[in-house]
């Protein structure tokens, strides 16, 4: 198998990558910088935007680990995952999303986002808000074979990898202990299931520690 991972020096995506590779993935990293921070051999310089249909010609699967944290960065959200899937476009490679949670429903009926909660910190609603416009936008695409990955609410880039997770869909999951909580390992470790398996195409899944 042979993957491509694109924002790879994100710290997400430095994770995705090692835990690609010591699976005896093929790994190629694509990073706007020029420093290549991820564990792949193969590392390609160039901006998301950039990018074009041959530079991912050949893969599998792309995984995209963009992230924007600034407001005025924020609609690179939508941007940059349409950009890939404009590349993509009619081919059989995958496209696998890091997300965000705030996104997660949070009542059976779909009507009330993670978000939309009292309790939800208002300095992270823009990000949360660009990150549902994003998979808005990858709800229309039919022509891509994509796979939206939110985590658990508490998104830990320093956390453990504990090596067990719950697979659960559109709506916010608690473990056995209440938390909604997974350590950037533990992410990486679904995300790479899902790549091997490709088992979950045109959908939102998401993932939470193992209480």
């Amino acid at each position: 198998m042979k993957i491509a991972v694109v924002a790879a020096n994100g710290r997400a995506a430095q994770k995705i990558v090692a835990e690609a590779l010591n699976r005896g993935i093929a790994v190629t990293a694509f990073g706007r910088g020029a420093e290549n921070k991820t564990a792949a051999a193969d590392y390609v310089q160039k901006d998301i935007m950039d990018l074009t249909k041959e530079d991912l010609t050949g893969f599998d699967a792309v995984v995209d680990g963009f992230g924007a944290w600034v407001e005025e960065a924020l609609p690179m959200h939508v941007t940059t995952s349409q950009r890939l899937c404009d590349l993509l476009s009619g081919t059989d490679t995958r496209l696998l999303i890091v997300g965000g949670a705030g996104s997660l429903y949070v009542n059976p009926e779909h009507t009330a986002v993670v978000a939309d909660g009292p309790d939800f910190p208002e300095e992270f609603k823009p990000l949360a808000n660009a990150q549902a416009q994003e998979l808005a936008a990858l709800r229309q695409r039919n022509d891509v074979k994509w796979t939206f990955i939110s985590p658990a609410g508490d998104f830990q880039a320093d956390g453990e990898r504990s090596g067990k997770y719950i697979l659960a869909g559109e709506e916010l999951t608690l473990n056995a202990k209440g938390e909604s909580i997974i350590s950037y390992a533990d992410y990486a470790i679904a995300m790479v299931d899902e790549i091997e398996k490709g088992a979950h195409i045109q959908q939102r899944i998401s993932v939470v520690r193992e209480g």
